[in-house]
């Protein structure tokens, strides 16, 4: 997981094109816009924080910083 391409995703992917890319991923095709990643795992991985981030803003009224830091502490728990 690299924070930064995830940034990248949250500042430049509307939330609709970011599922649409989360689903390409899991049917094994090709996003509409690259994403990043060494493969197709780290790829679902940043499409799926972007996401989770962009709704944690909506949701919350949280600015990214914020929910960038809740989101890392979701995965440092689910890999503890």
């Amino acid at each position: 997981m690299k924070v930064p391409v995830i940034k990248r995703l949250v500042e430049t992917q509307s939330l609709q094109s970011l599922v649409e890319a989360e689903e390409a991923l899991l049917d094994e095709r090709q996003p509409s816009f690259e994403v990043e990643g060494d493969d197709e795992g780290e790829q679902l991985t940043h499409v799926f924080g972007a996401i989770w981030i962009l709704n944690h803003m909506q949701d919350h009224h949280v600015e990214f910083p914020a929910a960038l830091r809740e989101f890392t502490k979701k995965v440092r728990v689910s890999i503890s």
